[in-house]
């Protein structure tokens, strides 16, 4: 019955910038599940996001809502990885839901953030996952170009811009 019940589901995305209710609940998951461990403070996660807020496109961060309740997020950034400043801009922060996980929102968060940064005009756009994620975003058309990297044992992706067709 799952099934039915995703198909009744309205998920939302929105910026950021214009759903600021929702960055308490963006910044506590983020750093639950990355900022605690890297020494960051639940008040520099909020900071980070602020800064985003105020910039005027890019960096972003986008909100899921499914039904009108926070579901997910993800973030367009520069740079998410030391090791790798050169690489980017990047996908990055993808959160969903343990309630909601399964139902599509993260394919449909990495869809629009990617969508977004090339609308910016970027022409390749990176991510990396842990290794048990290799299927999800090889299925979404991203490639791999790095197994098991750094202290962290990502995997690193690319996605590129579709080409674009026409006469001269």
């Amino acid at each position: 019955m799952a099934g039915a019940d995703e198909a009744r589901m309205s998920i939302e995305i929105l910026n950021l910038r214009d759903a600021r209710q929702f960055m308490p609940d963006i910044a506590d998951r983020l750093w639950h599940a990355w900022g605690q461990f890297s020494g960051e403070t639940l008040a520099d996660e909020v900071a980070a996001l602020e800064a985003v807020v105020a910039a005027p496109a890019f960096p972003f961060t986008l909100v899921a809502l499914v039904d009108g309740a926070f579901a997910g997020t993800v973030s367009g950034i520069a740079s998410d990885l030391d090791e790798r400043p050169e690489l980017g801009p990047w996908v990055a922060s993808l959160w969903v839901e343990p309630g909601h996980r399964g139902a599509g929102i993260a394919r449909t968060l990495v869809e629009q953030a990617t969508a977004t940064l090339f609308a910016q005009g970027n022409t390749r756009v990176y991510l990396y996952a842990i290794p048990p994620l290799q299927a999800l975003y090889l299925g979404m058309g991203w490639t791999l170009v790095e197994e098991k990297f750094g202290k962290l044992g990502v995997d690193i992706y690319i996605r590129d811009a579709p080409a674009v067709t026409g006469t001269p």
